[in-house]
């Protein structure tokens, strides 16, 4: 049990920080816009630039775990998340601009590099449960930016917030400094960082129908994820007169939905044995909690609100775990990193293409319920298409999972 434990305590650990970093520039938008003399809508584009640079980062991040290892890799993570918030702090468009790719930097890596901890520490039996476990660091990091930066915000000014959680990601490199020369034994240091590298993640995750199938995927439900997270907040104070604090708080309660959803759904995965038939039935549920967040209006009651905060939050931030795991269990022996590398391309990807086209529609007078109603649409078809395919493919019974990676 320790040799499981203290590894997801450290990958847990880091994501938690990285989390709370990307997530602290959404939550202190308005503030910051105020101040730079920019719509608070453009925080869609910001965060595009950070999922493009971990799109990018993710590719190369099976190659850099092997080389310096995973928990090393981690260390620079929070390094370059710390920076990013840094860079955002000054204000500047081109400090603003690097600062986001540095925290995406910073962000894309933490995901292969933990699967490659986990997937060598954890026992078969609990792969959905660990990594879901895991996974709820990226809510509950959200949850602290939603909670906490909003009061440093008004305690201090949204600069000074910036940099209060770039020095808690710093804080936090020794959490897993303990465990590097363990976890860390099988770097190789001689390996080269080549171009060629660049196809390897990519070949696991096209080469597998089921890895396919669930990269594609996972392209809508992150993309609707950070729409979620992004434009919660701008939503309830535009269109729903809410404070800054009052709708910080909302997506707190969506982070926090999300934290105990993908424990739930982790276990529910492990105990049923059919991952991919409960990945689109939460699609489709992720899809019910979207249009009720359209329907919002300053009549509804904060206890609906934060209600279907909490739905929205379980469904389009509690996915990912089940995910992850499913990856892992699909990866040839060794490779868990690289094939979670490769599909994070296409989750990524999602990221990159759902805020800006928010973004885009609120922009252009479409509206934010009309945004949320067209990031939701191609999820619930996901989730049609993953139920129909596992009920075609295997009606009755359990799945029967491909080899894990365990050394």
């Amino acid at each position: 049990m320790r040799s499981t434990l203290f590894p997801l305590a450290a990958t847990l650990a880091v994501q938690l920080l990285v989390s709370m970093a990307v997530v602290t520039v959404p939550v202190l938008a308005p503030a910051a816009a105020a101040g730079m003399g920019v719509s608070a809508g453009y925080v869609g584009f910001f965060i595009a630039l950070v999922y493009g640079a971990s799109m990018a980062a993710s590719l190369v991040s099976g190659a850099l775990v092997q080389r310096f290892g995973a928990i090393r890799l981690s260390q620079l993570c929070l390094v370059a998340c710390a920076a990013g918030l840094a860079l955002t702090a000054v204000g500047r468009p081109a400090s603003v601009v690097a600062g986001a790719i540095l925290l995406g930097f910073g962000y894309g890596p933490v995901t292969p590099a933990s699967s490659h901890v986990l997937a060598k520490t954890t026992p078969p039996g609990m792969m959905s449960f660990v990594f879901s476990l895991k996974q709820t660091g990226v809510p509950l990091g959200g949850a602290l930016a939603g909670a906490v930066v909003p009061a440093l915000v008004l305690w201090a000014g949204w600069r000074v917030a910036a940099l209060v959680v770039g020095a808690a990601c710093l804080a936090a490199l020794a959490i897993a400094q303990p465990l590097r020369a363990s976890l860390d034994a099988d770097r190789d240091p001689s390996r080269r960082l080549a171009a060629s590298g660049l196809v390897g993640p990519l070949r696991y995750t096209l080469g597998d129908p089921t890895l396919r199938r669930l990269a594609f995927c996972s392209f809508f439900f992150a993309a609707l994820q950070l729409c979620l997270i992004t434009y919660l907040v701008t939503h309830l104070t535009a269109n729903l007169g809410f404070t800054l604090v009052q709708a910080g708080m909302m997506l707190a309660v969506a982070q926090g939905g999300g934290v105990v959803a993908r424990i739930v759904w982790g276990a529910i995965a492990d105990r049923w044995g059919r991952p991919m038939v409960l990945l689109g039935l939460v699609a489709l549920a992720m899809g019910l909690a979207a249009l009720a967040t359209a329907r919002f209006t300053p009549q509804w009651p904060a206890a609906a609100i934060a209600v279907v905060c909490a739905a929205f939050g379980a469904t389009a931030i509690g996915w990912n775990g089940v995910y992850l795991a499913q990856i892992a269990r699909l990866a040839p022996p060794g490779k868990a990193g690289d094939a979670t590398g490769g599909s994070l391309v296409f989750t990524y990807g999602g990221v990159l293409f759902g805020p800006p086209a928010f973004a885009f529609l609120v922009e252009g007078g479409a509206g934010y319920s009309f945004a949320f109603v067209a990031l939701a649409a191609p999820a619930v078809a996901c989730g049609l298409w993953l139920l129909w395919r596992e009920f075609r493919r295997n009606p009755t019974g359990h799945e029967s999972p491909a080899p894990l990676e365990n050394g």
